[in-house]
């Protein structure tokens, strides 16, 4: 049976894990398998080669994507979606497997409902994707995050100074919660908690202060990119303790690297599981992890659905700080 692959959304470390999985798996249950370039604009475009054994060699370990990836709103109308399927089957396709984020789900879930066969595997992040403990990239993520927590810590208490740290999460607070609890953070900001409210901010500056009448040489602050302008939060914390401020927005690097093993793992159980649903036959399904077990999940439950923070990981990280 003829199947096919493609990384969509932003890129996460792990994908390659997870192509490397879907095509030797394929492979060995006697399946030939595509890889779409450059995710839902590729398979619009009919931009495809075979991935053989070979092609997918010594990737493992390799961040990013070989399929390489992009953002294709105009993959929301039907018309497009419709254009995609005619290629897959003009190609003998059966079954396509989508590894990516929120987004891309939705993606694959559209295309199931007008009857071509999709599975979808969750990389992300920002672990936002509902319906799996974690998503492929977000380990990788975290202890990227961690690492420069830890640095900054070093240069904050030598100095006597204030790091506000911006890390990704424009919906999601996983990363900031995830990090600032495992990095030691003194103060959290998520985006469903806006730090630039008054009382939010009051409270920071109530914690500043504290802090540096029990002796503490320094504060670190982890903020999601959604939580509100984080130079406004740097400029606010200066103007109201009279203490200096410095502003670290870890950006892209969070989204490279080698991954590690726990993404790398994670990667390749729900590629193999992903190709041999496919090959089976089965659609309208996500692959997830779920309290160490590899699951499936339908579609329409991921894309109706939004991924929550923990409350009770968020109490336990306030009462840490």
């Amino acid at each position: 049976m003829k199947l096919a692959v493609l990384t969509s959304g932003g890129d996460s470390p792990g994908m390659n894990a997870a192509i490397r999985a879907v095509v030797r798996q394929g492979i060995a249950d006697g399946h030939q398998v595509f890889g779409y370039v450059e995710g839902y604009r590729g398979l619009t475009d009919d931009e495809e080669i075979e991935l053989n054994s070979q092609a997918v060699s010594e990737i493992i370990d390799r961040g990013g994507t070989i399929l390489r990836t992009s953002r294709f709103p105009e993959f929301r109308e039907e018309k497009v979606q419709k254009k995609a399927i005619s290629n897959l089957r003009k190609k003998g396709i059966k079954g396509l497997i989508v590894i990516g984020g929120e987004g891309s789900m939705k993606g694959a879930h559209a295309l199931a409902a007008l009857n071509f066969k999709t599975i979808g595997v969750p990389a992300s992040i920002d672990n936002d994707v509902f319906g799996t403990d974690f998503a492929i990239g977000f380990d990788t993520a975290l202890n990227t995050v961690i690492d420069v927590l830890g640095k900054l810590r070093d240069t904050a208490s030598s100095h006597e100074r204030i790091f506000v740290v911006e890390v990704m999460g424009r919906h999601s607070g996983s990363i900031a919660l995830n990090a600032g609890l495992a990095g030691g953070a003194d103060y959290i900001c998520l985006p469903d908690t806006p730090v630039t409210e008054p009382r939010r901010l009051n409270h920071i500056f109530k914690l500043v202060k504290e802090r540096y009448k029990r002796g503490k040489t320094h504060t670190l602050i982890i903020v999601a990119e959604g939580a509100g302008p984080s130079f406004k939060i740097s400029e606010a914390i200066e103007a109201a303790t009279g203490r200096e401020v410095r502003l670290t927005i870890l950006g892209h690097i969070q989204r490279g690297g080698s991954p590690t093993a726990m993404d790398r793992l994670l990667a390749s159980r729900l590629g193999a599981l992903a190709i041999k649903m496919a090959g089976r036959g089965e659609s309208d399904f996500m692959v997830g992890s779920s309290g160490g077990n590899i699951t499936a999940i339908p579609l329409i439950e991921v894309s109706t659905n939004k991924a929550v923070v923990s409350p009770d990981l968020y109490e336990l990280a306030n009462i840490l700080a």
